[in-house]
């Protein structure tokens, strides 16, 4: 699949079959996640992969109630490990660039999801203690998104994106704008 024609093309996906993921494409996407860019090469992501009903039960309950979330077969919650950060940049890594980093390498995870037949949605809305609780994390590392992977069961339409030319400024905010 083209790179342009995949990040064109890849939606947010709430609705799943049944069907298993298997598991050398759940790799296959990991693998993609982990290439993503990061801070100084900190590589300040870890990937909790949950696949227990009860445990995406739970997430659902705080995922503001996002049911879809337990009807994918596989859940990805991606972390920022605060201390790979903060290792090299101090708070400014612990408090900023490993939510970055992490955030890239959700983008990653996503589009490999996609370019391998799959479908998956960003869920950022949850409460964030709550789940480093279910979950088991360590209090330097902070859950990001909640990704629910699985086969999509439609496919919704494109959304409606603002004109490029009116979010590209030159100089100075607000100045340079040009015709597209």
């Amino acid at each position: 699949m083209d790179l342009f024609e995949a990040v064109k093309e890849r939606r947010s996906i709430r609705s799943f079959k049944p069907d298993p993921v298997p598991r050398e494409k759940l790799m296959t996407a990991l693998e993609a996640a982990l290439w993503a860019p990061s801070a100084g090469n900190c590589q300040p992501w870890d990937f909790v992969i949950v696949e227990e009903a009860s445990t995406k039960r739970q997430l659902v309950e705080l995922a503001l109630a996002d049911a879809f979330v337990a009807q994918a077969p596989v859940v990805v919650v991606v972390c920022a490990n605060t201390q790979r950060s903060a290792a090299r940049y101090g708070e400014r890594g612990r408090r900023f660039y490993c939510l970055l980093d992490a955030a890239a390498a959700t983008q990653n995870l996503l589009l490999a999801v996609h370019g391998l037949g799959l479908g998956a949605c960003w869920v950022g809305g949850f409460d964030d203690q709550a789940v480093a609780s279910v979950l088991g994390l360590p209090p330097h590392v902070r859950a990001v998104a909640i990704v629910p992977v699985g086969v999509p069961a439609g496919r919704p339409p494109a959304t409606w994106r603002m004109p490029l030319r009116d979010l590209i400024h030159y100089g100075r905010y607000g100045r340079g704008r040009i015709g597209l």
